[in-house]
């Protein structure tokens, strides 16, 4: 269905809160911005800005509803004959080899880093956000597996599979804030995920495989 009028004005308006939230953060500090000053950049009044953003840290991390989302979304999109390590894996090398910065490989990611280790709010939030991943993660394997309640099986996948995550990401975000070229961080990251991939076990790479037809 196509987009009305209103929501287009709502989404820009939102977009246009975290553009210029995520300006002022990059030159000053997150805890240095007061929603106040966001709104008057903005030229809207505070009660508009938390209409949107409930939260200060939501301005800055206003596409967590995409990490929450993505390996679930990775398993269920997987093809005939493929497990849930499989598919997980093999986007994460789509996403690195293209360079993305969905992955965080994109020139002033450093400055990005630089913000969240400079502010105790948006690395609690960010924890919130990888708990909330890990059991969506969970749901979604439980019911692609067919796995009975109470089966450990999808809860210790998901654990698996996130741990996959986060460390490719945690290895990224090192790199980039140490002033490396993403298309250099991207070979390195490639050969990390092989390595990745020989330590899990046949278990959780087998796992909710797909049937071939």
């Amino acid at each position: 269905m196509a987009e009305g009028l209103r929501e287009r004005k709502k989404r820009q308006t939102r977009q246009h809160l975290s553009d210029v939230a995520t300006g002022l953060f990059l030159e000053r500090g997150f805890d240095a911005v007061t929603i106040a000053e966001v709104a008057r950049a903005a030229d809207v009044s505070v009660n508009t800005v938390y209409n949107y953003f409930p939260a200060k840290e939501d301005l800055f991390l206003d596409r967590s509803r995409g990490i929450v989302d993505r390996l679930s979304r990775y398993v269920r999109g997987r093809d005939k004959g493929e497990s849930a390590a499989d598919a997980v894996l093999r986007e994460l090398r789509i996403q690195v080899e293209g360079v993305s910065p969905a992955v965080g490989l994109m020139e002033g990611y450093e400055r990005f880093m630089r913000v969240i280790e400079g502010a105790d709010g948006l690395k609690a939030r960010l924890w919130h956000v990888q708990q909330e991943a890990l059991r969506h993660l969970e749901a979604t394997l439980l019911e692609e597996s067919g796995a009975e309640p109470g089966d450990s099986a999808p809860v210790l996948v998901a654990g698996q599979l996130s741990w996959v995550h986060g460390t490719l990401m945690g290895y990224i975000g090192r790199e980039m804030a140490a002033g490396r070229r993403a298309a250099e961080v991207s070979r390195d990251a490639l050969v990390l995920l092989d390595d990745i991939e020989d330590l899990l076990g046949e278990k959780v790479l087998n796992y909710a495989r797909r049937a071939a037809e």
